[in-house]
C-alpha cells in the first residue's frame, strides 16, 4: 500500500472518513478524489488528493471540477423545484402542456413529475440517430417529442440516462424563457457561492480533471432492447463527452461540474428541505412534493428495484446510511450526493478514475460507511 498526502479538514471524531478517503488511494482505487460532508449546514469534512490529470503533473485541490455525469440530475430537479415554487410549473400538470408536440403517440398524459421519475417510456432511441444530435439539445428534444413510448406511461420507470436532461431543459426553457443552467448559476448556486455549472464556460475549463474512463461497461444484467437504447447503442450518447463543445453545452442529465464541497451543499437542499445557507430557496412543500414516492418497482434499465422521488433517488437500497427518506444520485464511474433530511447531512464525492459502477462504488461506500460510523 503507498501512502497518500490527503489534505483538508474533518472535525474532531470523524478522522475515520480521513481514514477511508486514503486508504482507496492506497490501494490504487484513486487517481484524483474529493469528499465532503455538511451537518446543519456546516462543513464537517472536506478533503481532497491526487491529481486531476494522468500524467499526475496537476495537483488535485477544492478547486478542481470534475464532471459528475448522472448526480447531476437532482441539480436540475431543484431548478424544476424553483419554477414550481415561483407557480411557472406543476408537478401534476402534463408535459404535453408545457410542450405540446411531446404528446405524440400517447404521451398526452404523461406528467411534469412522471417525466422527471423515469415514467415517460423515453429513455433512449430504439431506432439509430446521428449521434451529433446529442449535442444539440432542441434537435434531440424535437427527436423526442416524436418518439413513441418504449413502455405504457406511468405503468412503468425505466432509468433515462441522458433523455431525462433533455426533457427538464425543454421544459424549463419553454416556462421560463431561459436556460436550466442559467437559472442554476443566478438564482441557486450563485447567490450561495455554490460552484456547480450546468454549462461551463470556457474560462473555467483548465480547472477541469481528466477523466481516465472504465473498462467495462456497467452491469445491466440481461440486456433488453431498452437497455441497449438507453445505455449500449452506437447511438445512446454523444462520443465527445468530456470535450470542450461538451462542457459548455447545458446537458441537465449528465454534464454537471463541481467539486466534492459544491456536490455536498447543492444536495444539502434536501438535508435543510430547502434552505440552502442563509435563504429558504423553496418552501417546504414544494420540497415535499419534489421529493416523496412517485415509483418504486423492478427499473426496466437498471438492475434492481428503483425508488424515484421527482428528478432523483430515495434511498430504498440502504447505501447513503439508515434512512429510507434520504435523497441521493449515484453518476457514472463513481461520483455521489446524498441529503439526509432526519440528520440534516448531506455529502458528496468526485474523482477523475471512473468505474462502471452505476450506483454502489465501493469506493463511496466505504466514504458512507466511515461517514455514519461517526455519527452513530
Amino acid at each position: 500500500m503507498t501512502a497518500v498526502d490527503v489534505q483538508g479538514f474533518v472535525r474532531s471524531g470523524f478522522e475515520p472518513v480521513r481514514a477511508a478517503f486514503a486508504a482507496n488511494f492506497a490501494e490504487g482505487l484513486e487517481l484524483g478524489a474529493g469528499f465532503a460532508a455538511l451537518q446543519d449546514g456546516e462543513v464537517i469534512v472536506q478533503l481532497w488528493a491526487g491529481h486531476a490529470d494522468r500524467a499526475q503533473t496537476r495537483p488535485w485541490t477544492p478547486d478542481t471540477l470534475a464532471p459528475v455525469y448522472s448526480t447531476t440530475k437532482p441539480a436540475a430537479a431543484l431548478v424544476v423545484a424553483r419554477l414550481v415554487d415561483q407557480g411557472l410549473m406543476d408537478y401534476e400538470a402534463s408535459v404535453a402542456s408545457i410542450w405540446p408536440a411531446f404528446g405524440a403517440h400517447g404521451k398526452d398524459r404523461v406528467t411534469v413529475a412522471q417525466s422527471l421519475s423515469h415514467q415517460a417510456g423515453v429513455a433512449g432511441f430504439i431506432e439509430p440517430i446521428d449521434p451529433a444530435l446529442w449535442l444539440d439539445p432542441p434537435a434531440l428534444a424535437e427527436a423526442l417529442a416524436g418518439l413513441a413510448p418504449m413502455w405504457p406511461p406511468g405503468e412503468a420507470a425505466g432509468y433515462h440516462p441522458q433523455t431525462f436532461g433533455y426533457l427538464a431543459g425543454e421544459m424549463v426553457r419553454r416556462v421560463a424563457g431561459r436556460s436550466l443552467g442559467t437559472i442554476l448559476r443566478e438564482e441557486i448556486a450563485g447567490p450561495a457561492g455554490i460552484d456547480f455549472h450546468i454549462g461551463l464556460e470556457d474560462g473555467q475549463h483548465h480547472r477541469c480533471a481528466e477523466m481516465v474512463l472504465p473498462k467495462e461497461y456497467p452491469e445491466l444484467g440481461e440486456i433488453t432492447p431498452i437497455k441497449r437504447a438507453a445505455f449500449m447503442s452506437r447511438w445512446s450518447s454523444s462520443s465527445s463527452r468530456g470535450g470542450p463543445e461538451w462542457r459548455r453545452l447545458e446537458l441537465p442529465s449528465v454534464n454537471g461540474h463541481g467539486g466534492a464541497l459544491s456536490v455536498a451543499q447543492l444536495y444539502g437542499a434536501f438535508a435543510e428541505r430547502g434552505r440552502v445557507g442563509d435563504q429558504q430557496v423553496w418552501s417546504r412543500e414544494v420540497m415535499a412534493a419534489m421529493t416523496r414516492r412517485r415509483w418504486l418497482g423492478q427499473d426496466l434499465v437498471l438492475p434492481w428495484v428503483s425508488e424515484y422521488a421527482a428528478g432523483a433517488f430515495l434511498n430504498n437500497l440502504g447505501l447513503y446510511g439508515p434512512n429510507p427518506e434520504t435523497i441521493a444520485h449515484a453518476g457514472w464511474g463513481g461520483s455521489f450526493g446524498f441529503g439526509d433530511p432526519a440528520r440534516r447531512l448531506s455529502a458528496g464525492y468526485v474523482m477523475n478514475r471512473q468505474s462502471n459502477s452505476l450506483q454502489g462504488d465501493p469506493r463511496a461506500q466505504r466514504l458512507i460507511k466511515a461517514l455514519f460510523g461517526c455519527l452513530d
